[in-house]
């Protein structure tokens, strides 16, 4: 699906995706600062839907709590990267890559943590979505889904990458099942609403570059995970939902 064009070239949603995985590739501090969140939730057999090109299992890869790892990814390019990875040792012997979505899974089939790092966003039917992946969870298993917060803040970046959405805690937590139990509802990176702030009303970019990736990453990010527990997390420009059966 097209959505814009650079110099005179065509770009697709799913080209702007690719860039935007590579250049977050690198946000080292920003893994670790939502991985050591959610690590207490993350274990036994996982589901990374949207798993774009492993960089969630990155994270997790020497966590010893992990049975099993199934990248979920619905593009067929990217899936076929994370096949790849997986036969060479790129990522533990435990992961495995499947193309489709959670609509595909075999309905008996069940998983201890299911994961929406950074997708839900991407999908118009969120609700829906959340439905299926509850009845994928395993008794006592977690759903955790971290995603762009603030309504306000949607720029072009979003747009360019194929945003639905950002969230605020009100509409995150209506966007989940009522089956489920809500363990946590949190805005993290107090410091990175300030700069996405800046982006939307000032900037306007389409695309951050690596440059500024890096300076948020490595200014930013330790400021925020200073400062988000004094807020009582209550500020950022993502917000963490995470729930239980």
């Amino acid at each position: 699906m097209a959505t814009g064009s650079a110099g005179g070239v065509l770009i697709t949603q799913s080209d702007y995706v690719g860039t935007e995985l590579e250049l977050f590739a690198a946000a080292r501090n920003w893994k670790r600062y939502w991985s050591d969140v959610i690590a207490p939730f993350v274990g036994g057999r996982v589901l990374d839907v949207g798993a774009g090109l492993g960089a969630t299992a990155d994270v997790f890869s020497t966590r010893a709590t992990i049975e099993a790892w199934t990248c979920l990814e619905p593009d067929a390019r990217f899936a076929g990267r994370l096949a790849r990875r997986i036969a060479s040792g790129g990522l533990p012997a435990r992961t495995q890559a499947r193309q489709g979505t959670v609509r595909d899974l075999d309905p008996a089939e069940r998983f201890e943590t299911i994961l929406y790092i950074d997708v839900l966003e991407h999908i118009r039917d969120d609700h829906g979505e959340l439905a299926v992946a509850a009845a994928r969870l395993a008794t006592g298993g977690h759903l955790v889904v971290l995603s762009p917060a603030h309504p306000c803040l949607y720029s072009p970046f979003d747009a360019a990458i194929g945003h639905e959405r950002r969230y605020t805690r009100a509409t995150l937590r209506e966007a989940a099942p009522e089956s489920l139990r809500r363990v946590r509802l949190d805005y993290l990176d107090a410091i990175g609403f300030c700069a996405s702030l800046g982006n939307r009303l000032v900037l306007r970019s389409a695309m951050p570059n690596a440059a500024q990736i890096a300076a948020w990453d490595r200014l930013m990010v330790p400021l925020s995970r200073r400062l988000d527990p004094w807020l009582g997390f209550r500020a950022g420009k993502s917000v963490l939902g995470i729930w239980t059966r």
